[in-house]
């Protein structure tokens, strides 16, 4: 090595031993980490990961001046950083020596005499215990070579157990054996000297290790068995194609043994229906009403969006007297007036202070940052076989459609968009493609009929989207979305949610939740009606509907009206739309995240339910972590930066935050699962800003003056943004 001069190839305690014939040159990668005089100026691919040669030369010729204070011999280019300690001394001596090495942030050294020490009291410090790493006995002492869990007072461990568990496991997995704590227990580790590489564990890096888990069931399990080759047959893309079971997989039927059409189709095994049955989860009616809604005609297109101005009616009311316009059989009572409190409360908002708004959007902001954790774990199931989608933009859905529902498709393959323009046929594939697809795509399905409601959605009756499959689809492109880094809808309900969470049978619709202007009128007139007279007359006028949705009930007192106001809730925002929740529910299985939402629903309301934040200056500040050496810190690059931040937010400039953070990632929001690789911003001696997308790095120009530094941002900004719109 020409930092330390040793020829030990030991990875575990030194790192990989890396030798470039061309340059001559042959290093440890830990001497090179922690040598006081250079850092990484170039890119990854760069030199010795980043590290570039001419930088490696120089740091050696000044090592050459340094004598080590170990073994005496010249080429220490490791120094103690307190300033006023003046040791040197060679990687490998000072682990012979116990000093300490810090692999995180400045990338620190201290020598045997100043290292970091874990506090421990001596009432703590008291015999000897298991390692829980290797189970042999490991004294309770403060010693270089026993390390104790910070979050877990009596779980303590030899530090070449964890410095191996380290290595092995990854920063994805290294955790506490004892209590699983990965953030307390990684940040106390590092500080101690404890190097975690930033890769995946071992383990899942193996290739075959899960092999057996990629065996399908391939056998058919019906009473009876039409195939003449048998049960085990299985001829894809023919009726003699296996499909499993939709919820346990491990039953199957050939397609034309269980009558089903396409193998698209649900199919659920009769173990799963009897659980289903036993819990009251599953409907018996489920196939007859898809058989008898083929009679129906079909809803409005899906790609059709409804009118900016009228509020859209029901899909199902084209299709079923059910839901006939109420308001023609409601004519006399049109003149109803409601009670003059109810008048006031519906005229008067409340007010809430500035310091509850205030609070309330500091909890959100945290639940947020909880579901993007959550989510960041999901995201780690995505695996390194690529799925292409080719996408036309003018037709988002069905190329969607197509791409979703191609044999080839899998959710935890890695994504790849490809644009297609239909007028010159010619196709752009660019890293910020990705997010576009799916801002789109979320953007059309809340527009789309499979949804109703202004701007909190419930899910609408289209039978056409039933017969379908529709609903199914949706669902699991917005489980998707979110695991593989595009938006979240943000458009549902509060109702939508309970109803995906906690089950239908467990939630209270309101009236807000009724999207059909009609219906809602014929709500309000029973529910505000001032005299029993006045309900009986409302009643008489829609028995007909009433009727039909099954609501009708004696009327001997005026209180009646509130259980006759919660059963037409409960017809119209849950019963009606009943078939639609049981396809659109189990398809958010995909990847985990109806689970997670089960286990943490207030984290996923706060995306579900609600709009990203609108984006601030201090919000860009926190995202994009600034990389730059001490000479950009004297011209004063990052101070430009911020405070162009600030003027961009008060509206002193002609670009958005959000063109920023487009032209920087090609997204427009931040997603809930966050950027991967997170946003940098690096100064650079370039004349114009560099927007580059595939690493999430916005590239600065240094200026001397901070009007220099605005004009550059602002041209460049907005005639990247305008080519890319044309």
């Amino acid at each position: 090595c020409v930092l330390c001069g040793r020829t030990d190839d030991c990875p575990e305690k030194y790192g990989e031993k890396k030798t470039f014939v061309e340059y001559n040159v042959t290093v440890h990668y830990y001497c090179l980490l922690m040598s006081s005089g250079i850092w990484q100026r170039g890119e990854e691919d760069e030199g010795v990961d980043g590290f570039l040669f001419a930088d490696i030369s120089k740091e050696v010729k000044r090592a050459a001046k340094l004598k080590c204070n170990i073994c005496k011999k010249k080429g220490a280019s490791i120094g103690c950083s307190i300033p006023k300690c003046k040791r040197s001394y060679h990687f490998p001596c000072g682990v012979q020596k116990e000093c300490l090495f810090q692999f995180m942030e400045d990338f620190r050294s201290y020598c045997w005499e100043h290292k970091p020490v874990q506090k421990i009291p001596d009432k703590e410090c008291k015999g000897s215990s298991q390692c829980t790493i290797c189970l042999d006995l490991v004294e309770q002492l403060p010693l270089y070579s026993v390390l104790r869990s910070p979050c877990c007072k009596n779980a303590w461990f030899h530090r070449e157990c964890l410095q191996y568990q380290a290595l092995s496991a990854g920063m994805f997995f290294f955790r506490c054996t004892v209590c699983n704590n990965m953030d307390k227990f990684q940040k106390e580790m590092l500080r101690m000297g404890i190097h975690i590489p930033e890769k995946d564990a071992s383990w899942e890096l193996e290739e075959n290790a899960y092999q057996e888990l990629l065996q399908c069931y391939q056998h058919c399990d019906t009473e009876r068995c039409l195939c003449k080759k048998g049960r085990d047959y299985n001829e894809p893309d023919s009726k003699w194609e296996i499909k499993r079971c939709q919820c346990c997989g491990s039953r199957g039927t050939h397609l034309a043994c269980s009558s089903l059409k396409s193998w698209e189709q649900n199919w659920d095994c009769m173990e799963c229906r009897s659980i289903f049955a036993k819990s009251g989860n599953y409907s018996k009616q489920k196939k007859r009403s898809l058989a008898t809604s083929n009679k129906t005609n079909g809803a409005s297109c899906l790609l059709e969006e409804p009118s900016p101005k009228c509020p859209r009616q029901s899909p199902g009311t084209q299709h079923s007297f059910l839901l006939q316009s109420p308001k023609r059989m409601c004519q006399n009572n049109s003149n109803l007036e409601l009670p003059a409190s109810n008048r006031m409360a519906m005229a008067l908002s409340p007010m809430m202070s500035n310091r509850k708004r205030s609070l309330r959007k500091r909890h959100l902001v945290k639940e947020r940052r909880e579901a993007s954790n959550i989510l960041k774990a999901l995201k780690l199931q995505i695996t390194t076989k690529t799925t292409r989608l080719n996408i036309n933009a003018e037709n988002i859905w069905n190329s969607a459609l197509k791409g979703f529902r191609q044999r080839s498709f899998g959710p935890t393959n890695t994504i790849e968009i490809s644009f297609t323009n239909c007028k010159n046929r010619l196709k752009r594939r660019t890293a910020a493609s990705k997010h576009h697809f799916f801002q789109l795509l979320m953007l059309h399905l809340q527009n789309s009929s499979l949804f109703e409601g202004s701007s909190a959605k419930n899910l609408s009756l289209d039978f056409q989207a039933v017969r379908d499959n529709l609903y199914f689809e949706a669902g699991k492109m917005i489980a998707v979305s979110l695991v593989h880094g595009g938006p979240s809808p943000g458009f549902f309900s509060k109702t939508l949610f309970n109803c995906l969470v906690y089950g239908p049978e467990n939630v209270k619709p309101t009236l807000e939740d009724v999207a059909d202007v009609d219906v809602g009128e014929t709500i309000k007139m029973i529910k505000y009606a001032n005299s029993l007279s006045n309900l009986k007359t409302a009643i008489h006028d829609c028995y007909e509907f009433l009727a039909a949705a099954g609501c009708l009930r004696p009327v001997t007192e005026l209180s009646d009206k509130n259980m006759l106001v919660d059963d037409i809730l409960n017809y119209h925002v849950i019963k009606r739309i009943i078939l639609p929740l049981e396809s659109f529910r189990p398809c958010l299985k995909t990847l985990g995240v109806l689970e997670k939402m089960q286990a943490h629903p207030d984290e996923f309301s706060s995306i579900l339910c609600h709009k990203p934040e609108r984006l601030s200056a201090e919000t860009l500040c926190d995202l994009f972590t600034i990389r730059s050496s001490s000479d950009v810190n004297q011209v004063g690059g990052a101070d430009f930066w911020m405070v162009y931040l600030k003027d961009v937010e008060s509206g002193e400039s002609a670009v958005t935050l959000e063109d920023i953070l487009l032209f920087a990632t090609g997204s427009l929001s931040i997603p809930p699962v966050g950027f991967d690789p997170e946003p940098t911003v690096k100064f650079l001696r370039i004349r114009y800003p560099v927007g580059n997308r595939l690493l999430n790095c916005l590239e600065l120009p240094i200026t001397k003056t901070y009007e220099a530094f605005k004009k550059k941002m602002e041209f460049t900004i907005r005639n990247v943004l305008r080519v890319e719109r044309e």
